[in-house]
């Protein structure tokens, strides 16, 4: 589990306006000549100095969440249903111009693996100026400044001079600072962060998540993470949401959701995640999520369940767990206990 004891969580207004609102959000992907849902009817919203976590295994829908958020979806996929608010505008209405000045600007975006993401031909300050040229109307010195303050921000040592050095002259954890820079250039009001700490070993990993959460006491950042890491998720977030084949399956307070997991999925990850303290071999999750063009109609977790039954042919709702209307979990099974 990340060592992130030091880390202090920024403090949420309940009351405060969300800065992100996702609603009943359906994505689909074509594969061959016919469209298959990949993400259905997902919903949630994101407080300032909020961090709302996705989990869930690969192919669970946790990135094509994040980039129909963005609006960067592949041109085999598109938003078929719902609605996207960022900071008051809906996305999922405005033309292209709209989305595109919103992107970068307040609405940034960490991605999974910064060597593929920055330009590898282009100093690193530049690529930062950039979007403050473009967003905030910068001269090319006053942006090379900021840029230069920014590397400060994310303590990235001998910034000034690092403002010329490209990506490959960065070590892993450096190159995610650079990545967090960029994204906070222009003072975003949503974070989506796609594993941060991806490849990053442990001490940079803490290091990496420390700093996005002081950054998100001081700028006010409602914060996406995407993460596999159950260990990040208990360190740093406020609420959980997880994610199988494209569903919502369970969410909640982070509290709750450790102490009363209550969908069989989340208790198989939970079940499934290495402990310190433990002689106990892992438990994994027999089977695998299904493919896109397989999926069954009701559950999707239902082949991989050991308390299945012949109601999960249907899709139950995400229904309170204990009469607890923040916790919710999508199980007939839950439902009928």
């Amino acid at each position: 589990m990340t060592d992130t004891a030091a880390m202090k969580q920024p403090s949420v207004d309940a009351g405060a306006t969300p800065a992100l609102v996702v609603e009943d959000l359906t994505t689909s992907i074509k594969v061959g000549d016919a469209w298959y849902e990949a993400v259905r009817g997902i919903g949630f919203e994101v407080r300032p100095k909020e961090t709302l976590a996705l989990v869930g295994e690969s192919g669970c829908g946790k990135s094509l969440t994040a980039l129909s958020v963005m609006g960067l979806l592949p041109p085999i996929g598109r938003v078929t249903r719902g609605r996207i608010v960022v900071d008051g505008v809906d996305m999922t209405a405005a033309d292209e111009a709209t989305r595109e000045a919103m992107r970068g600007d307040r609405i940034g975006m960490v991605f999974q693996e910064p060597m593929t993401s920055l330009n590898p031909v282009l100093p690193i300050g530049y690529q930062i100026a950039e979007s403050l040229i473009l967003h905030r109307g910068l001269s090319k010195r006053q942006a090379r400044e900021r840029a230069r303050e920014l590397l400060e921000l994310v303590r990235v040592p001998a910034a000034a001079e690092r403002l010329d050095a490209y990506p490959h002259q960065f070590s892993g954890g450096m190159r995610q600072r650079v990545m967090i820079a960029l994204a906070l250039a222009c003072h975003p009001k949503v974070l989506i962060a796609d594993e941060p700490t991806t490849a990053l070993d442990v001490t940079i990993q803490a290091q990496v998540l420390a700093l996005m959460a002081d950054l998100q006491e001081k700028e006010g950042l409602a914060l996406l993470l995407i993460t596999h890491n159950l260990g990040v998720v208990a360190s740093v977030a406020d609420r959980v949401m997880v994610m199988y084949g494209g569903d919502v399956v369970e969410s909640g307070p982070v509290d709750a959701f450790f102490a009363r997991p209550s969908h069989p999925y989340s208790t198989a990850l939970l079940a499934a995640m290495p402990r310190i303290e433990s002689t106990e071999p892992l438990q994994p999750i027999p089977g695998q999520v299904p493919p896109l063009v397989d999926m069954p109609a009701g559950c999707r977790f239902a082949s991989r369940c050991p308390l299945v039954h012949d109601r999960c042919k249907t899709l139950p709702p995400l229904t309170p767990v204990a009469g607890d209307p923040s916790h919710l979990v999508r199980c007939w099974a839950r439902t009928a206990a």
